[in-house]
């Protein structure tokens, strides 16, 4: 294949647009270790990009290497791909992008008493000259795609390709608060960001001050990875490694209707992940309806090997070592994170959510990131930490204390009412809008009217119950309004939150069955066993082996009903699949607790005596998080005053 084809077909996959152009050079820019960057760009870049930068340049002999194909400073050995420091490291964007273009490199290294000249065009030098050029590199592009006409008619307006570009610097200004910014055209200066001391200043000077009272600060969390129970263990005499991740992300009321204000940095790269992406719209279930989207700025860093980002021809895909690990510690961070807003689901809320809606329209930024979205509509109430634990209830879980006695047994009525799980989450890929223009302040400012106030959680300390609606959900009042309680998973919340406060004190009951049940497990469920048989153990279950793929349960967590046995250790060995392993002894409890509290919990269909209704209401009170169960499911819906109101027509 002749040479000047080849690098044509590299710069395909390299050199996408303009914003392919301006990524590859401000990459470069920062291994260099400029402190200040200018881009500036005439036609939305078509006609001229150039990028200014105070790094430490090169001398005359770099400066012509670097139009080798695969020449990097960047690389020594092979092994050094598995431990990539640099934004940039094939040795690719210049040759590549001269070879499309004409190009213009001036730099000069601060060592070098002048600087060097070199000039492309279409991929053949035109001449090398020096030059008296101040420290650091500048590099000019002109006339994109001048010798392929074909790909540049594939452009689209001025306007969307600067678009794009804006959308990039802004990315990388996130990414680098410490260093200046400066994008400008013939006609104005779309970004001028000096030095910045934090993240918040940063986001301030690029989408003001609306903006940044809209996001919730996700505090620095940091965490030594350990292997999923999916994942291979960790290698002997390998020291654990940590993850810091931190950023910013929107409050419930802030709702955007495409993902394009959804920003994620690992090691200060841009990335398109799904993993990441799961983990962000998990930690928003239930939270916010399905068709709306948060805005989220998340900045992640590990260790350089234990992220792969050599996945990609244009780096911004990447493959974590510990993907699991990963994505559940994002995710409970985005959580505990959210905590401090703590929404209660209102009547109206509720009925709008749950209503079919049309699919929400989907958009990407300027690099074209394709997201997940979710389906299934919910009513809009927080999730609980998955590291949640209890400490307001104050007395051990057990079979008598988790429910007052009665002075008769209630006699169950027929079900009327269908109970379900709700919704599930799951991950699909959204097609690329490609009309849509980024625009970097609207993302992240623009909210949507919230249908109903956002009641505290203390306020529902002084609920009245009057009575049950089909046996199944507790009906209250108190100065706030009019509320509707579900029994079960209230009841489920209470339990979840006992058997944590237990289990850290070593203290959860079981209870013996008559007579063992024998079950036979299969194979990916006995893997499963062997591997958390000791936690099972310490909460409550009392499990043997019997034969090659038969146990026998001789006990059960106390408050667990014989003939729920079975279900409850199934349901546990077959919540930890490949796609929701626990990855951590506390999100394995936290699963164990879940379940085992909705096996235990009262059910639907089940007339309450009036004190049984007004201790289960004191009891959810006292909760860490009363808004939703363990499994993400509403709680309690309130219709306020103002509400019924309007619906009267008094107001």
């Amino acid at each position: 294949m002749p040479e000047a084809v080849a690098n044509r077909i590299a710069a395909g996959e390299v050199v996408e647009r303009p914003a392919s152009v301006v990524k590859e050079l401000l990459e470069n820019a920062l291994d260099a270790g400029a402190a200040a960057v200018r881009i500036e760009t005439e036609m939305g870049g078509k006609r001229m990009i150039r990028v200014i930068d105070d790094g430490h340049g090169m001398t005359h002999d770099d400066a012509l290497l670097a139009f080798e194909r695969h020449a990097t400073s960047k690389l020594r050995t092979a092994d050094d791909l598995l431990s990539i420091a640099t934004l940039g490291f094939r040795g690719e964007a210049l040759p590549s992008i001269a070879a499309v273009s004409r190009l213009l490199l001036e730099t000069r290294d601060a060592n070098e008493a002048e600087g060097t000249r070199v000039e492309f065009a279409g991929g053949k030098l035109l001449g090398v000259k020096p030059a008296g050029l101040p420290a650091g590199t500048t590099v000019s592009v002109a006339d994109l795609f001048y010798c392929m006409p074909v790909r540049r008619k594939f452009l689209k307006s001025d306007t969307t390709e600067l678009g794009h570009i804006a959308s990039l610097v802004t990315h990388y200004a996130l990414a680098n608060p410490g260093k200046q910014f400066t994008l400008a055209t013939p006609t104005q200066t779309i970004i001028d960001c000096p030095p910045a001391e934090k993240v918040a200043d940063r986001v301030y000077q690029l989408f003001g001050r609306q903006a940044l009272e809209e996001l919730v600060e996700i505090p620095a969390a940091s965490g030594s990875f350990r292997a999923a129970i999916t994942e291979p263990g960790m290698e002997a005499g390998e020291e654990p490694a940590a993850l810091t991740l931190t950023g910013f992300t929107s409050r419930p009321s802030v709702q955007r209707l495409n993902r394009n204000g959804i920003y994620v940095f690992v090691n200060r790269r841009l990335v398109r992940d799904r993993l990441i992406l799961h983990a962000i719209h998990e930690a928003y279930r239930n939270i916010m309806p399905s068709n709306v989207f948060p805005a989220t700025l998340l900045f992640l860093d590990m260790p350089y090997d234990e992220v792969d980002v050599n996945v990609h021809p244009a780096k911004i895909e990447v493959r974590f070592r510990r993907g699991q690990f990963v994505h559940d510690f994002a995710r409970d961070a985005i959580r505990q994170a959210l905590m401090n807003t703590r929404p209660i689901a209102s009547f109206a809320t509720a009925a709008a959510t749950n209503a079919p809606s049309p699919a929400a329209p989907a958009g990407t930024p300027a690099d074209g990131f394709t997201e997940m979205s979710g389906n299934g509509g919910v009513p809009t109430v927080l999730i609980p930490s998955v590291e949640e634990t209890g400490s307001g209830v104050g007395s051990d879980y057990s079979a008598e204390s988790s429910f007052p006695p009665a002075s008769a047994p209630s006699r169950p009525v027929a079900q009327r009412f269908p109970f379900g799980s709700g919704s599930r989450f799951g991950p699909e890929a959204a097609p690329p809008d490609e009309s849509a223009t980024p625009n970097w302040a609207e993302n992240f400012s623009r909210t949507s009217e919230v249908p109903a106030s956002l009641p505290r959680p203390e306020q529902i300390a002084d609920l009245k119950p009057l009575g049950q609606v089909s046996a199944s959900f507790i009906v209250a009042v108190n100065g706030e309004g009019l509320w509707l309680i579900d029994q079960h998973v209230a009841h489920e919340r209470v339990l979840f939150e006992q058997h944590l406060e237990a289990r850290r004190a070593g203290k959860v009951e079981a209870q013996r069955l008559l007579i063992p049940m024998v079950i036979e497990l299969a194979p990916r469920q006995l893997v499963i066993y062997e591997k958390i048989g000791e936690e099972l153990a310490a909460n409550g279950f009392e499990i043997e082996p019997m034969g090659p793929k038969s146990v026998a349960i001789q006990a059960v967590p106390a408050g667990v009903a014989a003939s729920d046995a079975e279900h409850l250790l199934r349901e546990i060995l077959e919540g930890l699949d490949p796609e929701n392993a626990a990855i951590s002894i506390d999100t394995l409890r936290s699963k164990i607790a879940a379940s085992t509290a909705c096996h235990a919990a009262i059910k639907v269909n089940m007339p309450l005596e009036q004190t049984k209704m007004e201790w289960l209401l004191a009891a959810l009170a006292k909760t860490d998080c009363p808004m939703s169960c363990p499994h993400g499911r509403p709680v309690v819906l309130r219709y306020s005053v103002r509400e019924i109101e309007k619906a009267f027509h008094r107001i």
